[in-house]
């Protein structure tokens, strides 16, 4: 097995390993082996019961606070394995220091990620720690609040209520960022021609509210992804990208990202794509799998998402994917979700029908299925050369109308239908 962010192997207990126990403490938990070499060789350990009680007593004398741990002993390889559990009163720290796993690699927490771990410790979040400005004013949230709760006027009372105001009368970073001007950043929008060197449009909404710049992307989106029909005496509305998928999409940015950083969200948009690209990696303690399927919601900034619940721009917490996913019924189309340490990224393409499709496309689409096929079975099935179903496959691919998975020998295609899974 290779070393990977929850997984580290050593040929012999050396201090250095006391990094990488505070790391899987702090992000996640994570298993250290030791008696295998680096190249995956099994060495063994010599006298292993008394190396296991050295272990014990290095994170016992180093680890503060002591982390939950088991250590075991394979009597045939004489490997030991300690599992560190991901702890509830974080930061973990070693030498005064709290580290990160960044790959295979462990490496000190900046002073920002320090920050959250600390809050994160304290069961607080970002967006409910006090403003530094406390002169505020709230007309874009009282006129959505009268909008859409018959709400008169946003009173102290009401502020407290939604959880803008503690209970000494100050505000929150959520009031600031609700508030009318902010210095967060904003969101990022651009309209790219047919390469990235040409932008035909460049749009920032940042110093406002974050409602004020959710209203503001959306007339953007809809400048280049919805037109008028007239169909008799009916004028028809059409959206070439669903705006349910792409409202929830931005939503979704606003209430999720990591506010304590200076990055922008960033929307852009092609003529078969919107890409939204949201600072801040999945919350701890969630998986993509979980992400992708609404069983679990896990809120960065519960106080922005409440109000965005009240106000009716979220369904309900931890359905997000899935209804966006919903808004592409009938299309061959789907969104597709991507993630990074950093970011996460959910790309809403162009809806497509099989009439959408040549002749060609769709015969092969005909043969994928949600279950993988090689290129050569696929070439095979729909009678094309494979040359031609590699080009197929590729502008496919291209639309997020199929999906690749694996490489080399291994790569296989299927179908893009479900949950729009990416493997990055």
């Amino acid at each position: 097995m290779k070393e990977n962010r929850s997984y580290e192997i050593k040929e012999k207990v050396t201090n250095t390993f006391l990094k990488t126990v505070s790391a899987f403490a702090n992000y996640g938990g994570g298993t250290i082996q030791f008696g295998i070499s680096d190249d995956g060789r099994i060495i063994g350990i010599d006298n292993p019961k008394a190396v296991c009680l050295d272990i014990e007593n290095r994170i016992n004398d180093s680890i503060r606070p002591i982390p939950s741990y088991q250590l075991t002993i394979d009597d045939r390889t004489r490997i030991i394995t300690l599992k560190v559990e991901a702890g509830q009163f974080k930061p973990y720290y070693y030498k005064t220091k709290a580290y990160k796993r960044n790959d295979t690699a462990t490496i000190e927490v900046d002073r920002v990620e320090l920050n959250r771990l600390i809050l994160e410790g304290e069961g607080r979040s970002f967006d409910a720690l006090p403003a530094k400005n406390q002169q505020l004013s709230f007309s874009v949230l009282e006129n959505k609040m009268r909008e859409m709760l018959s709400i008169a006027k946003l009173s102290q009372d009401v502020l407290k209520t939604i959880g803008l105001v503690d209970v000494n009368g100050q505000y929150n970073n959520a009031a600031a960022l609700l508030a009318d001007h902010n210095d967060f950043p904003g969101i990022d929008c651009a309209r790219f021609g047919e390469t990235i060197d040409i932008i035909r449009d460049r749009e920032t909404f940042d110093r406002e509210s974050i409602l004020k710049q959710f209203d503001d992307a959306l007339e953007l989106y809809r400048k280049y992804y919805q037109y008028d029909v007239i169909d008799g005496s009916v004028r028809k509305t059409i959206q070439q990208i669903p705006e349910k998928a792409y409202r929830e999409a931005l939503a979704n940015a606003l209430v999720h990202r990591t506010w304590d950083t200076r990055a922008q969200i960033r929307v852009s948009m092609y003529d078969d794509r919107v890409e939204i690209v949201s600072p801040g990696g999945l919350p701890e303690g969630m998986t993509q799998d979980e992400y992708l399927r609404g069983q679990v919601s896990l809120l960065r900034n519960p106080v922005i998402g409440n109000v965005f619940f009240r106000l009716h721009l979220i369904e309900s917490f931890g359905t997000g994917v899935r209804r966006m996913n919903q808004a592409y019924n009938g299309s061959e189309t789907k969104p597709i979700y991507s993630f990074s340490t950093n970011t996460i990224t959910v790309t809403l393409p162009v809806v497509q029908t099989v009439e959408h499709m040549t002749p060609d496309e769709r015969q092969l689409y005909q043969v994928l299925s949600t279950v993988g096929k090689s290129s050569s079975a696929i070439a095979a099935q729909s009678g094309f050369s494979k040359r031609k179903t590699l080009q197929l496959l590729k502008a496919l691919i291209y639309r997020g109308i199929v999906r690749k998975i694996g490489n080399g020998r291994g790569t296989k295609y299927i179908a893009q239908k479900d949950d729009g899974l990416t493997d990055h």
